[in-house]
């Protein structure tokens, strides 16, 4: 017997086998189905797919053979690998020099034929066989070696797939734990300059009220700008972290919502304060889905539809209907129209159009991205519907 000698890349090709994580898994229907139909195809009694370890052989799927290994030492398939541009052939072991005294053919499970396929990866190095093996002598036909060969192919590709798999979990971890930190980092950071913020709100509303009579014109300028800009960045730095916070909000589970109380609550939010007036109107009673991030679509959509009106008297239309597979509610207003050319850009994280809203302030373009991002995240599209001086209505729908 002469035992198959090592790889010429030996500790290279280990690395890329064990970076697999598969040596020592449980059987998969996936690569047992390979070898049923090798063993089918070829007519053996045998197939495996074998993987070459550093001291032994393991197989993946062992069709037709009770051990699930055996000792580097005596595999034929660790002689495959050392010529992995050919098949190896033994159409009787026991008239080879390499094999005739081997324990493998002496004894169980009596390998006297031998066909195998190396196993070779993107880098171009073998990590094992898939073989079919019988205990008598035999041939096999060029279209069964073309069969073989075809579902060695295969394999490979199954392996090479849960390598990209374990890879992207793993990036996947990273990024999870990159996103875990940020957020850490962006809480923190809020926390740290929201109380700076405030105090420099307050102190400048607090020298306006004092000092004014001892300011000249420009300087209560001055200070004025400093109040709205501390108030404003406070602004940005609250929507920030609440588009930051909505994967973890769409994280809650759904839940059944009777649509119309919940627009009766987020109505009291504004209907006392900002002259206006909504309406509603279903042909459904209720809905389920998660009830945060719905309060949240509809609240930033209504302030909106409040804030950039131009009417006396702010008119607000909500529509909810239902078909087979989604939710489908509308936000209507009054106000002023939104171009066409704009359509898409209102959605875009920090894009403003209007330099100030009906009370003076200028948005941060955060508002309409979190509820884009929102819709997307619960299975759904949104869009805009305009017409200038008639009013904006904006559409978005809820996968069921």
């Amino acid at each position: 017997m002469i035992a198959p000698e090592k790889h010429r890349r030996e500790e290279e090709r280990i690395k890329f086998l064990e970076s697999y994580s598969i040596l020592d898994t449980l059987p998969e229907i996936d690569y047992d189905n390979l070898t049923a139909i090798a063993a089918e195809i070829c007519g053996t009694p045998i197939s495996l797919i074998s993987l070459i370890d550093k001291d032994r052989q393991w197989f993946k799927s062992h069709h037709g053979l009770d051990i699930s290994e055996t000792s580097r030492e005596f595999s034929f398939c660790a002689h495959v690998i050392n010529d992995p541009d050919d098949v190896f052939i033994i159409e009787d072991s026991r008239q080879d020099v390499r094999f005739h005294d081997n324990p493998i053919v002496l004894g169980e499970p009596k390998v006297i034929f031998y066909a195998g396929i190396p196993l070779i990866n993107e880098k171009g190095l073998p990590i094992g066989s898939f073989c079919v093996i019988d205990h008598k002598p035999k041939t096999l036909s060029q279209n069964q070696i073309h069969s073989l060969k075809a579902l060695s192919d295969q394999t490979m590709k199954l392996l090479e797939l849960r390598l990209k798999t374990l890879e992207l979990k793993k990036t996947m971890e990273k990024l999870e734990k990159k996103n875990e930190e940020l957020e850490r980092f962006a809480k923190i950071a809020a926390h740290d300059l929201k109380s700076p913020l405030a105090n420099v709100s307050g102190l400048a509303e607090f020298f306006i009220e004092n000092y004014s009579s001892s300011i000249d014109e420009e300087g209560q300028e001055i200070i004025q700008l400093i109040k709205s800009s501390s108030d404003k960045l406070r602004q940005m730095i609250d929507g920030l972290l609440e588009y930051s916070k909505t994967d973890k909000m769409l994280a809650e589970n759904k839940t059944e919502i009777n649509f119309k109380i919940l627009i009766d609550e987020i109505s009291n939010l504004f209907i006392f304060k900002n002259n206006c007036s909504i309406t509603f109107k279903s042909n459904v009673d209720s809905i389920k889905t998660n009830k945060t991030a719905i309060e949240q679509i509809l609240i930033n959509l209504i302030a909106n539809a409040i804030k950039y009106n131009d009417k006396e008297i702010t008119d607000i239309e909500i529509e909810l209907l239902e078909d087979e597979d989604f939710y489908k509610i509308s936000v209507k207003d009054n106000g002023p129209g939104v171009l066409k050319e704009d359509y898409e850009r209102i959605f875009q994280l920090f894009e403003v159009l209007s330099n100030q809203d009906r009370f003076g302030e200028r948005g941060n373009g955060i508002g309409l991205a979190t509820v884009k991002k929102m819709v997307e995240e619960l299975g759904g599209t949104i869009y805009v519907e305009s017409e200038m001086g008639n009013g904006s209505k904006f559409t978005f729908t809820i996968a069921k």
